[in-house]
């Protein structure tokens, strides 16, 4: 996609994005889901957890310092103009995002227990 833009005739703004919306939650699922592990919610609001269902750990805790007042419920992008004025189409999934996000931090830290 950036590529593509550096290539066109004139220079402007394109967003490269799936065209889809998911939550934290969703986030959250995948990325355990990543090495077979499933995730309960219990609790509602600030008080809800994340349980790891294999051991009973919680591993998903809310903190509300982190809620931000004038947050929109949902982001989206919108790829179309990348679409159709570049021909780019996005060829990375969610799951395989999340995948790739999560097993680039598991190896990172996998070095840095190496190390110690």
């Amino acid at each position: 996609g950036m590529w593509r833009m550096l290539q066109a005739d004139k220079p402007d703004d394109y967003v490269l994005a799936t065209g889809e919306t998911h939550s934290v939650r969703e986030f959250v699922e995948k990325s355990f889901g990543v090495f077979d592990e499933e995730i309960e919610w219990e609790g509602k609001g600030v008080k809800e957890k994340g349980i790891l269902k294999s051991s009973g750990n919680v591993v998903v805790e809310i903190d509300a310092r982190y809620f931000r007042p004038t947050e929109v419920k949902y982001l989206l992008g919108d790829p179309t103009k990348a679409k159709k004025e570049l021909g780019w189409v996005t060829k990375v999934t969610f799951k395989d995002l999340v995948s790739i996000m999560v097993n680039a931090d598991y190896q990172k830290q996998k070095v840095r227990n190496e190390k110690k």
